[in-house]
């Protein structure tokens, strides 16, 4: 069996930021098993929306704090400028083990720790280089607190 053996079907938001799917999708995990989202669920696959806000927040601080202290503003910038990197080099990916996640997330099915390994492993699965997946995982881990189990 393929680790995702259907398609991810999936309706675009027209506004707002969440898609819905339009079937069930399903991905075989090595060390939870099957783990089956229902037509319906409401997704918003990778949320890497805040980082790219944050980038520009630092940048538009780093030309402010740059007229009075220009050394902070050059700091201040290279953060905005590496926030924006790391955006950049993960938008779009993981799709499909995004879905998966927001589900685990969701349901509280597992464990947050557990959900975030699954996450991990369906990116690979999916063909996303480690470094990547790894970059991603370090984002769930650092920032996924407020949204697990919340509905």
């Amino acid at each position: 069996m393929e680790r995702f053996p259907q398609p991810l079907k999936a309706q675009l938001p027209i506004q707002g930021e969440r898609a819905e799917l339009l079937g069930g999708f399903m991905f075989q995990d090595s060390e939870h098993g099957l783990v089956q989202v229902p037509a319906g669920f409401n997704t918003d696959f990778a949320s890497v929306k805040p980082l790219r806000s944050i980038a520009w927040i630092l940048l538009a601080l780093s030309l402010v704090v740059g007229w009075f202290w220009p050394e902070a503003g050059a700091f201040i910038g290279s953060l905005g400028y590496g926030a924006l990197a790391l955006y950049a080099s993960i938008v779009g990916y993981g799709n499909a083990a995004a879905v998966i996640h927001d589900y685990l997330y969701s349901t509280g099915q597992l464990a947050r720790k557990a959900a975030d390994a699954v996450f991990y492993r369906a990116l690979r699965s999916s063909g996303v280089a480690r470094w990547r997946a790894w970059l991603m995982w370090c984002g769930v881990r650092l920032g996924g607190r407020w949204r697990y189990n919340r509905k």
